[in-house]
């Protein structure tokens, strides 16, 4: 039942604008906005879309993602992106997300996403080299930096076989557990570059 339910009010969120906020969820703290299909994902995922839910925790946020539009019983992995497309920028891996049987996919993150989201340097350190086969293997070492806000979205393919066999491109990239991700499916280009949705939310 519970399923079923969600499935109707995801459903009725198709239809709305993605920032509309959704029946019975509404929350003066909440903020909610929409990811977009990427360009490379374009043409073999025309519907893919997602809606996101940030609401305070105290000292965190927690982040519920609902996706549709996607391959069904397939594997995609959520980022927190300097900027919405390549190259990217830095890049902060959050977590997994599962497509049912009808290509929805949700998801929980607790962490800092707002506008303190944020990664720093202040030195070189040494780093494990933990996938050393991988074919983007993990540097031995950080780039120093200050303090660098991050406030895009991206969901990127486990793999370029789950890319291939939902008909889209089967570029390999770094954005999963092993560094062996597929492309990019959807982000929050709809943003500026330097004015992601995670900045609005204090």
């Amino acid at each position: 039942m519970t399923r079923l339910l969600f499935r109707l009010a995801l459903s009725g969120i198709a239809c709305a604008p993605l920032l509309a906020s959704p029946a019975g969820a509404a929350s003066p703290e909440n903020n909610f906005f929409g990811m977009v299909v990427s360009k490379g994902a374009a043409a073999c995922l025309p519907k893919a879309k997602a809606r996101v839910t940030i609401a305070p925790r105290g000292t965190v946020e927690n982040m519920h993602v609902e996706a549709f539009g996607l391959p069904k019983n397939t594997g995609f992995d959520l980022f927190v992106i300097q900027v919405p497309g390549p190259p990217f920028g830095m890049s902060w891996y959050q977590g997994d997300l599962q497509t049912d049987s009808d290509g929805i996919a949700v998801g929980d993150f607790v962490g800092r996403f707002s506008k303190e989201t944020f990664v720093v340097a202040p030195g070189t350190a040494s780093a494990p080299n933990t996938f050393p086969s991988s074919p983007f293997p993990d540097a031995t070492a950080n780039p120093p930096t200050n303090p660098l806000q991050m406030y895009h979205l991206g969901i990127w393919f486990n793999s370029p076989a789950d890319a291939k066999a939902a008909g889209c491109p089967t570029a390999e990239t770094p954005f999963n557990g092993e560094h062996t991700a597929g492309i990019q499916v959807l982000n929050t280009a709809d943003f500026p570059d330097l004015s992601g949705p995670l900045l609005k939310i204090p």
